[in-house]
């Protein structure tokens, strides 16, 4: 069973330029990331588009759904920007049923070496094969329910609702 894997931008896959000092985008790294981690079951990666999710559109959380809903796998990884993550939770919650699709991202940029991103991937492979259908976040090792999950701007962490 395949595993489709859609990348929308975050910080997972923002680099970052020493002159200017700034962070940008330029490819996803999640090719290499599969590569590196030796997963096992097939995986389909696209790319959606590359933005910080801060930048996101109602538009365009629309259109990862009518993706999800039209991609023939019933597993799906989505790649982030956590700022917004639990929006867009949300709005595949109420578009799209019959799969187990989750998202997950980096506080830190894959290409820092030091990230969380590639640990993230891992955890969110394993979940979406092991899950009964529905929408999910993962991050920080654990999966949280769509409705259930904020991000803790504090810690940098993400946690439960109640």
């Amino acid at each position: 069973m395949a595993i489709r894997i859609f990348v929308t931008g975050g910080t997972f896959d923002k680099e970052y330029n020493e002159i200017t000092g700034q962070l940008f985008f330029k490819e996803t790294h999640l090719p290499e990331m599969i590569s590196r981690s030796r997963v096992t079951p097939p995986v389909a990666v696209e790319t959606l588009m590359m933005i910080d999710s801060l930048d996101m559109t109602t538009e365009e959380r629309l259109m990862i759904a009518e993706k999800c809903k039209g991609a023939p796998e019933n597993q799906i990884i989505i790649t982030h920007g956590t700022d917004t993550m639990a929006v867009t939770a949300a709005v595949l919650a109420d578009k799209v049923g019959g799969k187990t699709i989750v998202l997950t991202g980096a506080m830190i940029p894959y290409k820092f070496g030091s990230s969380d991103g590639f640990f993230n991937l891992g955890c969110a492979l394993a979940f979406v094969q092991a899950l009964k259908p529905g929408i999910y976040v993962a991050m920080n090792g654990r999966y949280f329910n769509w409705n259930n999950v904020r991000k803790n701007r504090q810690t940098g962490q993400f946690e439960e609702l109640h």
